[in-house]
């Protein structure tokens, strides 16, 4: 549950980031927030992270949908004590969802949050898309070296 929980709660914000900023900006209007540090600025994005592949929208959608059927797959496979790693891929389903609707409805990936000691402007999903891989990553690489042991010891005994 607690995958599509996160699925959806970062879904809807995304949503209503990406509409507040459509609504109430023209694109390339920013406005400052923190000066020289944060603004919002609205773009469209044509590709991915940092505007690689751009033009490849349909080979967004299918990886999209890979990484969909991925969760699916792996949601009963991953034990419900795992919060950690099943909360890391709500928030990667969640950010590819919502990147996704911007590619079908839009052609493009409405982007806005403009930090300046950063030189690329993403958005909510895309955060959590990176915070959710890099956490995963880590998570499984945590619980690989733990059973490591385990199996080393297993192979000794014969």
């Amino acid at each position: 549950m607690d995958i599509w929980l996160t699925l959806v709660a970062v879904l809807v914000i995304d949503r209503i980031t990406k509409f507040v900023v459509i609504n109430n900006l023209s694109l390339f209007d920013s406005i400052v927030v923190i000066p020289r540090f944060f603004h919002i600025t609205y773009i469209q994005n044509p590709g991915a992270a940092f505007g690689i592949l751009a033009g490849q929208k349909w080979l967004f959608i299918i990886i999209t949908f890979i990484f969909l059927g991925a969760i699916i797959y792996f949601q009963k496979r991953v034990p419900l004590e795992q919060k950690a790693i099943r909360i890391c891929m709500g928030l990667i389903g969640g950010g590819a969802v919502g990147n996704l609707i911007d590619r079908l409805v839009y052609g493009k990936v409405i982007d806005f949050l403009d930090f300046k000691v950063w030189p690329y402007i993403f958005n909510f999903a895309d955060s959590c898309l990176v915070v959710g891989g890099l956490l995963l990553a880590l998570l499984l690489l945590k619980t690989d070296k733990q059973t490591k042991p385990e199996e080393e010891c297993k192979g000794q005994e014969r």
